[in-house]
């Protein structure tokens, strides 16, 4: 079979991004934005979907993080589409709940070619984490979602610690990309859609 791959260089004035993606890896990372929360949640991304993953990012972190997350994301949606390729014989959609000691995700996910992003997480939480400014979780969920065309719900019903509350989000978004973009051994040659097109 053809190795599902993706690569993505993203140059503008306020950042210089790589990303490469392997969906049939074996969760090899490599990771560097500058943001030591965002790496480690990347880090979760790959191990635990076993995407070989490589991320280097050079941002303007003098200002803030904000277009080194957000272009990372960017860059890691475009990967990640091309990865797929014409996603025939996957299983398309995903799903997976994950705890993490008091807080718990559940996310769900669909290969469609459409993209669209439904997320709730527990109001009032700690504003950061190190360098990491948590509103940008949900940021970095929009900008995936736009470039990788896929449909989203990530769902938090509960958590006090902002660690757990993320983490446990990019680990249940892991999972559901793996389940999902698995090849299906029953459906092999066929595309997951009656409308011959995803």
């Amino acid at each position: 079979m053809n190795p599902r791959v993706g690569r993505v260089e993203r140059t503008t004035k306020e950042t210089s991004v790589l990303v490469e993606i392997n969906l049939d890896g074996t969760g090899k990372v490599d990771v560097s934005t500058g943001v030591g929360f965002y790496d480690h949640m990347l880090d979760q991304l790959g191990r635990h979907g076993l995407f070989d993953l490589t991320v280097k990012t050079d941002g303007d972190l003098h200002i803030d993080s904000h277009h080194t997350i957000e272009d990372t994301a960017l860059a890691l949606g475009g990967a990640f589409k091309q990865a797929l390729g014409d996603k025939v014989g996957i299983y398309r959609f995903g799903n997976c709940t994950v705890p993490l000691d008091e807080s718990l995700a559940q996310v769900t996910v669909d290969l469609s070619g459409r993209p669209y992003l439904v997320h709730t997480e527990p109001e009032k939480m700690a504003p950061m984490i190190g360098e990491y400014d948590t509103t940008m979780t949900r940021h970095i969920l929009e900008s995936f979602v736009a470039q990788a065309q896929i449909a989203l719900h990530v769902h938090v019903p509960y958590g006090r610690n902002a660690h757990h509350i993320v983490e446990c989000q990019f680990k249940a978004l892991a999972r559901a990309l793996r389940y999902a973009s698995e090849r299906d051994p029953r459906a092999a040659g066929i595309l997951p859609s009656t409308k011959g097109a995803l």
